[in-house]
């Protein structure tokens, strides 16, 4: 199933080395929230400020659901607070559809909300996340939208790690995810003249 273009992953590959939303760093590694040490970190947060990355990123969404969910009627995106609520509200406005988001805890004070936004119990949702690692955070957001009675028809994210343990996760919860890019595509398209970078990177994602 071609969802996009090999030219288009390609070209957002590029946008998001350019704006350093990519940063590789083979010798000083991140620690990513999980506590991971990785010699990759994505920070997605900065695509809001270049608007068109982030009109690419939002198309590219919007064409990822229309093939996956052809004929199902989405009646609310759901952001994760905070990385995806951007993107859900971007992405929401695109295809004209309500948005709403998920904390990852409930308020301690008004209302006490951990769902935001207008639904009602039966809607059917799909869930906006700006990256997927070990998937444990938006899992945990899929189960709050559950037992609030919503149907979670499913996720999209811009960028996932293509990680075993997530792939495990997401089996078990039984939800189908997507993602723009993903880690083959990162390796296969990393403008780099480093072939020990490129190696080093997918050693590490194999480990994981």
């Amino acid at each position: 199933m071609k969802i996009i273009s090999k030219d288009t992953k390609k070209t957002l590959i590029q946008d998001l080395i350019n704006i350093k939303a990519i940063n590789i760093n083979t010798q000083n590694q991140f620690t990513w929230a999980s506590g991971i040490k990785s010699p990759i970190y994505i920070d997605n947060r900065l695509i809001m400020s270049y608007p068109h990355v982030r009109t690419r990123v939002v198309e590219g969404l919007a064409n990822l659901i229309n093939e996956e969910w052809p004929n199902i009627p989405i009646d609310t995106f759901f952001g994760t607070a905070t990385a995806g609520i951007p993107h859900a509200v971007l992405l929401s406005h695109f295809l004209e559809k309500p948005c709403g988001y998920v904390r990852s805890s409930k308020k301690d004070h008004g209302k006490g909300n951990q769902i935001e936004g207008a639904y009602k119990k039966g809607d059917q949702v799909i869930v906006v996340e700006d990256l997927i690692s070990t998937g444990g955070s938006v899992i945990k957001v899929v189960e709050s939208l559950q037992q609030a009675g919503l149907n979670v028809k499913g996720i999209v994210a811009i960028f996932s790690y293509d990680l075993q343990r997530a792939h495990d996760n997401f089996k078990k919860l039984d939800i189908p995810y997507y993602s723009l890019l993903n880690f083959h595509d990162l390796v296969t398209y990393l403008p780099t003249n480093s072939s020990e970078d490129k190696e080093m990177l997918i050693k590490f994602q194999q480990n994981l």
